[in-house]
């Protein structure tokens, strides 16, 4: 397994993501996603394995600007361009990846 965290530090759910590897030893890179970020090529492997719109936080402030947007381009630039909008945390596997807290399908990948 070759994890990847993208969270950020005040979030609930990324701590708890890393917990969770932390107790089954597994190792992972954790990436602060307000720090660094995703790269495209990041962004678009987990948005072809979840979808664009529940990549996105509901609870982000200004987020509902991209509610507004008529392409699936546009979306994905301005996510880009403002990745605190981003649902943390986003965890990788190689092509697979989930966005917040979801033990149960790690779980699978365990396996």
């Amino acid at each position: 397994m070759n994890i990847q965290i993208f969270g950020k530090n005040k979030c609930f759910d990324t701590k708890k993501a890393q917990r969770y590897f932390k107790e089954r030893r597994v190792k992972f890179q954790y990436v602060d996603i307000l720090d660094y970020g995703l790269s495209r090529g990041e962004f678009r492997s987990v948005k072809s394995a979840v979808g664009l719109d529940s990549m996105i936080d509901p609870k982000a402030k200004d987020a509902e600007i991209l509610q507004y947007l008529a392409y699936d381009s546009d979306k994905e630039e301005k996510l880009l361009e403002n990745q605190q909008w981003l649902r943390t945390p986003i965890v990788r596997n190689g092509k697979k990846a989930t966005v917040g807290y979801c033990p149960d399908v790690w779980k699978t990948w365990e396996e």
